[in-house]
């Protein structure tokens, strides 16, 4: 069952003036949802939005998660914080997780489908259904329900941005994460659907991320991924989370007042 706890603390002394950040990148009194908030690339853009001006939505599958990054939020930045426990491969919960932020705030400028996940296994044949419908759940159900139920209610406002984050694993599917390939190919689509749905008022872009040195990079061979970055990637290394923060901003903010269906790769040249 989804659920949220408000955190209206602020922090004035400490809140970050808008004369501190570049007008281009101003995001004073805009609402950030990201899915996939509470660690790893989300946890860097729900604080880089905060840091800007932004009221921001945390959503995670683990509420003590959303709720200790909401505490930071308001310490370091003075800025709202809604902590919500959400999975997004399930559609009613999704619709939880857009009604709640309406309900608080009024109003949604930014989407972030960050959420994503992937399942190991040791052959295709052993791939079964469920395993099948949980990845496909969370990278394409999830946001395809999410910028359908925020996106038009940005439409209707006047505007907003959605940011989907992909992987190069959709450009550059390899043998050991084919469901996962195959939903984030489907959310490249999603995103330039979705953009010509939602225009003119509406932007919708998408990160292809490559490898980033997050939670989920426990579950890798770290040093064969980085020998392999080394070798194939231009910039010789995989990224930090911090790294994604730029490319968000662009996506967030009026920066990218003319810019919507993009596909940015943010892979380290991956080749």
């Amino acid at each position: 069952m989804p659920q949220y706890a408000i955190m209206e603390q602020r922090n004035p002394r400490r809140a970050i003036s808008r004369f501190d950040v570049d007008p281009l990148f101003d995001l004073t009194d805009r609402v950030a949802v990201v899915t996939g908030g509470s660690r790893g690339l989300g946890r860097a853009m729900v604080l880089a939005f905060a840091q800007r001006g932004a009221d921001v939505v945390i959503a995670s599958r683990k509420i003590a998660s959303c709720e200790a990054l909401a505490r930071e939020v308001m310490q370091t930045t003075g800025r709202r914080a809604v902590p919500f426990a959400a999975n997004t491969g399930d559609w009613n919960q999704c619709d939880s997780l857009a009604h709640a932020a309406f309900a608080e705030f009024g109003h949604v400028d930014i989407l972030v489908n960050n959420a994503g996940m992937s399942l190991l296994y040791p052959k295709l044949s052993e791939v079964d259904e469920a395993m099948w419908d949980k990845v496909l759940g969370v990278n394409l159900k999830g946001p395809f329900r999410l910028s359908a139920a925020i996106g038009s209610r940005m439409a209707e406002a006047g505007g907003g941005s959605i940011i989907n984050v992909s992987s190069i694993a959709s450009l550059k599917p390899l043998a050991n994460a084919i469901p996962y390939a195959a939903a984030k190919a489907g959310l490249n689509a999603l995103t330039e659907g979705f953009a010509n749905a939602l225009g003119p008022k509406v932007r919708v872009n998408a990160i292809v991320a490559g490898p980033f040195r997050t939670d989920i990079a426990k579950a890798w061979d770290v040093e064969a991924v980085e020998r392999a970055a080394r070798k194939s990637h231009s910039l010789g290394r995989i990224g930090e989370p911090g790294e994604v923060i730029g490319a968000a901003l662009y996506f967030a903010s009026s920066a990218s007042s003319y810019t919507t269906a993009a596909l940015l790769r943010l892979d380290g040249g991956a080749s």
